[in-house]
């Protein structure tokens, strides 16, 4: 009976084996642009002759029914469904943009743009390229396409709804618009990589602070500059807390798991050799993250990556979302703060507004998903109290880090930094 039992879990691995990797074998692409659809030549076309192209954000992750068993359906429809963007060009956008550099994280390619009268503003890819993230190992077994296609789990236009609704909840955003950047003169040697492409511009999340319209806003700087800023001014700098408990709070309306210090700015307030720093969340990518499927399920269990989580109408793991970025700066918070930020969105988070920021979406892609959303958020949103107190308990058993902050310029902040933002005297 056990060699039965044996040969029949052996069989079944095999089997199970062998689906996984006709799954991953439909495509051998690792990365792929957004797809023109309404224009033949992009080669001889003179965009300036158009106000808008049709352009679906990328069909790299078009699925048969085997992929989309073993893969999940994630947000396939989404991603290849053409949408009408505007084309954007260099020389007249914001004034006038030049280039200042290039930038971006291992998935998202960038470009950093300077206006005129000095503001900063940055170009973020829509289409993610994730072949930096492929380990070794999974192309030595033919299965890098569960990394490549996991891109597919993340809502392409999330942050365009999730500015609106941080809008009306009294959190900071770094403004999103979407737009299309055709080849062209001023991009110069960075055409081939950045040319006939689908972008956000964004506002940026460090440098010049008067786009925010805060008061005395002198700059805006990323959390290692907020860490030397601190041993600075030591007590003559201050975090906003109850907007940071705000923002942290609004990230669980939106499922939003990925929220290391790299993802912050801070915009700092100026009055009278005091500072006031206030937290402004950047990088949406992982709004409303959809994980389906064998294997991501698997791999997205709390035993394995606690904080890679499915966004539902219930938050299914809440420890999994305390990370060491809110123990760092929210661990010594009263709960009072938590339960009263968690009521003001309730409060200003109406469903008249929820259903209000989703308007910003093309019609083609609301109708996909917009209902379906808007209810899941809704419904945290209905528990967000609850949510706040247990977030505080988590953060009670935490103990301070003993450890830089993932961000940290670790050779250079004291000791008593590294513990917690406040335990510098």
């Amino acid at each position: 009976m056990l060699k039965k039992i044996f040969l029949i879990f052996i069989l079944s691995l095999a089997i199970l084996i062998g689906v996984i990797y006709i799954s991953v074998s439909t495509t051998d692409q690792e990365f792929k642009t957004c797809e023109i659809l309404n224009i033949a030549n992009l080669d001889t076309v003179d965009f300036h002759n158009h106000d808008s192209v049709l352009v679906a954000a990328n069909i790299l992750y078009k699925g048969n029914t085997i992929k989309k068993i073993v893969q999940g359906e994630q947000y396939r429809d989404v991603w290849e469904t053409p949408i009408k963007a505007p084309i954007a060009f260099l020389d007249t956008l914001k004034g006038g943009l030049q280039i200042i550099d290039e930038g971006g994280g291992q998935q998202t390619h960038s470009l950093k743009l300077k206006a005129k009268n000095g503001t900063v503003y940055t170009l973020r890819s829509v289409t993610k390229n994730p072949e930096p993230l492929i380990p070794e190992f999974a192309r030595t077994l033919g299965i890098e396409n569960i990394i490549v296609d996991g891109i597919s789990a993340q809502h392409p236009y999330a942050a365009l709804v999730v500015a609106e609704l941080a809008q009306k909840s009294g959190v900071l955003s770094t403004q999103p618009q979407l737009l299309f950047l055709p080849k062209q003169s001023r991009l110069d040697t960075y055409n081939s990589k950045f040319g006939n492409r689908l972008y956000l511009l964004e506002q940026e999340d460090s440098g010049n602070a008067h786009w925010t319209k805060l008061p005395n806003a002198w700059k805006v700087v990323d959390t290692e500059e907020l860490q030397l800023l601190k041993m600075d001014y030591g007590k003559d700098l201050t975090v906003e807390y109850n907007f940071l408990v705000r923002a942290r709070l609004f990230d669980l309306l939106i499922g939003d798991w990925d929220r290391h210090a790299k993802q912050w700015g801070w915009i700092i307030q100026k009055n009278s050799g005091k500072l006031l720093a206030s937290p402004l969340p950047c990088d949406r990518d992982n709004a409303f993250f959809k994980i389906e499927g064998l294997v991501p399920t698997v791999i997205s269990n709390k035993a394995f990556i606690p904080d890679l989580q499915n966004f539902e109408k219930d938050i299914d793991y809440l420890p999994g979302l305390v990370m060491d970025f809110d123990t760092y700066f929210l661990r010594n918070i009263d709960e009072k703060i938590f339960i009263q930020e968690a009521k003001y969105l309730q409060t200003n988070l109406t469903d008249k507004a929820i259903i209000e920021a989703f308007k910003v979406w093309p019609r083609e892609i609301y109708d996909l998903n917009g209902e379906e959303i808007i209810e899941k958020i809704a419904e945290r949103r209905s528990e967000l109290v609850e949510y706040a107190i247990k977030f505080k308990e988590v953060l009670n058993q935490r103990q301070p880090l003993t450890k830089p902050l993932k961000g940290s310029k670790d050779n250079e902040i004291s000791p008593k930094l590294i513990k917690c933002f406040e335990c510098l005297p």
